[in-house]
Parts: structure tokens; C-alpha cells; sequence
């Protein structure tokens, strides 16, 4: 493992994700966190979008993303170390609170 990267989640990191992070589900056939963020317009989702990719860059950690009009869809994983990290619960937590603040 390269210097800087988190370790993969150990088996009770992964059970806190259920506890701590409001809608995100651990994918069966991935080793991947989802969620699906609903906005009220195309813009909200837009915004959403681009406060959560500066955070992305700044963290050096890129979702996989698809968007239609009010509609993003979210998949994490750190594809570096081959599956959820803390930096995946990192980026969740910011994108939580992206959301939240759009939708206040």
C-alpha cells in the first residue's frame, strides 16, 4: 500500500457505517458504500454536485456518480486499495452535510 492511503475498513468500521451514516448502504456485490441524494430541481442537484467534487479534489478521492435532473446517485469505494476506506466515510460525511445545507 502506497504512503497516504487508509487501510480498508475492518468488520466493525463497516457495521458504524449503518449506525453513522443517514441512508448510505453497503452494496452485496461490491465493496462500495450507495446513496441516492433527491434535490428539489436540477439546480440543487447541480449545486450539490459541484460543492461535493471541490471537496472530492481536495480530498484526492473521486465518487462514481450519475445524475438526472433533481437526482444523484453515489457509489464510494477507494479503488486504490481495492474497496471501502475511511476515506469513504470521509467523503459520505461531507457529502451529508453538502446536502443538507442545500436543502436547508
Amino acid at each position: 500500500m502506497s504512503a497516504g492511503l487508509s487501510p480498508l475498513l475492518n468488520e466493525e468500521e463497516r457495521q458504524g457505517i449503518k449506525r453513522n451514516l443517514s441512508s448510505w448502504v453497503l452494496l452485496e456485490k461490491r465493496d462500495a458504500i450507495f446513496k441516492q441524494f433527491t434535490f428539489n430541481n436540477f439546480l440543487e442537484a447541480f449545486a450539490f454536485m459541484t460543492l461535493c467534487a471541490e471537496e472530492a479534489e481536495a480530498m484526492n478521492h473521486h465518487p462514481e456518480w450519475f445524475n438526472v435532473w433533481n437526482r444523484v446517485e453515489v457509489t464510494l469505494s477507494s479503488h486504490d486499495v481495492g474497496g471501502l476506506s475511511q476515506r469513504d466515510i470521509d467523503l459520505a460525511t461531507a457529502m451529508d452535510l453538502i446536502a443538507k445545507q442545500i436543502l436547508a
